[in-house]
């Protein structure tokens, strides 16, 4: 799918924004490669799968601002779309389910993605040695996902249901975001 119409109005940024294990690391290469893209990681994984678990305030500042400097460095290269796998609003959303309440910091940084999609938590979870909240804690983190968008007055596109779904979802929303067409059912999984 090209984006020779997007080129024009310059770059886009599309972020995936859900609780662990709902698939945006999986879905966030295959949507870049379908709209020709590039992928922005998850700087908060590889936080964890490299200094651990110890996600103090102190810490998670320094995810968030690790992840805006890689962000930046990636737009300078000015792709035409970036896919981002979680941004700001996560790691808020993280600070207030480890410890109780917003960081004033945190919740100063903005959010400001051309479009978001919120992963819902309908899917297995999987551990992976750097996720935490399974069970009722996972729900309740989505809640505070939730609030976090709310309270910056963002609504994101919903993506929920099985992983042909949740692709399907995403490629529609992104396409319509776009101004393309979604060519349904091309590039779903089987």
């Amino acid at each position: 799918m090209e984006l020779a119409a997007v080129g024009a109005r310059g770059m886009k940024r599309v972020c995936l924004i859900g609780v662990e294990s709902t698939g945006k690391t999986t879905l966030a290469p295959r949507l870049a490669e379908r709209f020709g893209g590039v992928v922005m990681p998850e700087y908060g994984r590889e936080w964890a799968e490299t200094r651990g678990l110890d996600f103090s305030i102190t810490n998670l500042r320094a995810i968030a601002h690790g992840h805006l400097q890689r962000r930046r460095r990636l737009e300078a290269a000015r792709p035409r779309l970036i896919v981002e796998d979680t941004d700001i609003i996560m790691t808020s959303a993280w600070a207030a389910m480890l410890h109780g309440a917003r960081d004033p910091e945190l919740s100063a940084l903005p959010a400001d993605a051309d479009l978001y999609l919120l992963f819902t938590p309908d899917t297995p979870w999987v551990d992976d040695g750097t996720r935490q909240f399974v069970g009722t804690d996972r729900l309740r983190f989505q809640t505070l996902v939730e609030e976090e968008l709310a309270a910056r007055g963002i609504t994101p596109v919903i993506i929920s249901g099985s992983w042909r779904a949740r692709l399907a979802g995403a490629v529609t929303a992104v396409a319509r975001h776009l101004d393309l067409e979604p060519e349904l059912g091309a590039g779903a999984p089987a």
